[in-house]
């Protein structure tokens, strides 16, 4: 390999190492060519329009969006493997992200490690395919606000449309009733500092909320297996696309 070869090499390197330093996000291309995947972490807590305290870890919705249309754009992007490690966050960015996953129309997998608390269980639902692990945890609770309420009713009405929001789409993306969610948010008999439900793994799986229990390597098999089958249909409408236009 020449000098400037391995410059170049030494390049890509350093830029595939500083996007994962800055924002937890590779593409992972190195499986014999087979297809392009991007990674995508949510970690820590989900920043909305307030900047959370410096010694937070936090993924910002703002580097998220952009990146995400990018993906969309991108036709050298086969699929998206989600991992998620959050305790929650701002209720709007999290439904925000949760939107633009549910709507990308390449292959989506998401995985569950440690947790996927709070507004972090829209994310994990919104992709097409979902995994936890044994060990992760999934906290479902009612929204919560801090500070002072000028209009009690009217902020309990508008914090019930919001509940609603979040609860539907789980719901929609997902094989737990909206009835079922929500009796599991109202559970006083788990939390002691809250209302809510702790689910464990396989718990999360029995009540409809994951579709299965795995790791990184049944994430990314599945992952591989689902960008074959969209290739497949991809072919299978090519051919009446170019009939189509001979007409």
């Amino acid at each position: 390999m020449s000098e400037k070869n391995k410059n170049e090499e030494r390049e890509e390197d350093k830029a595939v190492n500083e996007q994962i330093q800055d924002m937890g996000q590779v593409t992972l291309e190195e499986n014999g060519g087979r297809h392009r995947i991007h990674l995508l972490t949510i970690i820590g807590e989900v920043e909305g329009h307030e900047s959370a305290p410096n010694h937070s870890k936090t993924t910002k919705y703002e580097h998220v969006l952009p990146k995400l249309a990018m993906i969309e754009d991108d036709r050298n992007v086969d699929g998206l493997l989600i991992l998620l490690n959050t305790v929650g966050g701002d209720v709007e960015a999290g439904l925000a992200i949760a939107e633009m996953v549910a709507s990308l129309s390449i292959p989506t997998v998401s995985l569950v490690l440690g947790g996927g608390h709070s507004i972090g269980v829209p994310m994990a639902v919104s992709a097409d395919y979902s995994f936890v692990v044994p060990s992760a945890t999934m906290v479902i609770h009612p929204v919560r606000s801090n500070g002072m309420f000028i209009g009690v009713a009217q902020t309990y009405r508008n914090m019930e449309k919001i509940q609603d929001r979040i609860t539907s789409f789980i719901a929609g993306h997902s094989k737990i009733s909206q009835q079922r969610l929500e009796e599991l948010m109202l559970d006083t008999s788990q939390l002691v500092k809250d209302v809510g439900t702790m689910l464990e793994g396989e718990d999360a799986v029995r009540e409809g909320l994951i579709d299965e229990v795995g790791g990184i390597r049944e994430a990314l098999a599945k992952l591989h297996g689902m960008i074959q089958e969209a290739k497949k249909e991809e072919d299978h409408k090519m051919p009446g696309v170019v009939a189509e236009a001979n007409l």
